[in-house]
């Protein structure tokens, strides 16, 4: 069995999704939202982000996180507080010694989906139907998060096969960063 924290970074709203992988089926442990206000200070945001995550960490006792790595074009401003939301993940995994997978919007879509140029909507029904969800996950952020936990395992399998052939079958510790 193996548990996986999936995130969703933003500074407006953090999806996170914990699933548990039990043999081949995925299990939905929770998900949700963490939202901020936008006129709270960014400090303050920050915060709230930092003690509502580690709330998930410690209740959920994850055995690594997948986070989205995070593509912006235009928008530095958008993309300058959204980097240090992320920060704050990055951190949190740091302090409680969990290896982080940083799966990519297109590797996600790809995992999920089996294209990585799929629309936002399909993401969210495979989601539904890959843990036989009633319906699909909301807010969108939840449902982003939950995916980026699917791609986080199956990334995590992967690594572990190459740590395992690299170190000639022993269990050697995994690197995922």
């Amino acid at each position: 069995m193996l548990k996986c924290l999936g995130i969703d970074p933003g500074l407006a709203r953090v999806g996170y999704a914990v699933l548990l992988q039990e043999g081949h089926l995925l299990r939905p442990l929770g998900f949700g939202c963490i939202e901020t206000r936008p006129k709270t200070p960014l400090p303050c945001r920050l915060n709230i982000i930092y003690d509502r995550l580690r709330e998930q960490i410690e209740r959920a006792s994850p055995d690594f996180l997948s986070v989205e790595k995070l593509f912006f074009g235009r928008n530095t401003t958008t993309a300058e507080s959204v980097w240090q939301a992320r920060g704050v993940v990055l951190l949190l995994a740091n302090q409680f010694g969990l290896p982080v997978l940083e799966p990519k919007p297109s590797q996600i879509k790809l995992a999920v989906c089996g294209s990585g140029t799929a629309p936002k909507e399909q993401v969210q029904r495979m989601v539904q139907r890959l843990l036989g969800l009633s319906e699909i996950p909301r807010p969108d952020d939840a449902a982003d998060a939950i995916a980026a936990a699917v791609t986080g395992f199956s990334l995590f399998r992967r690594e572990r096969k190459i740590s395992l052939s690299q170190s000639g079958g022993s269990h050697a510790p995994l690197s995922l960063r």
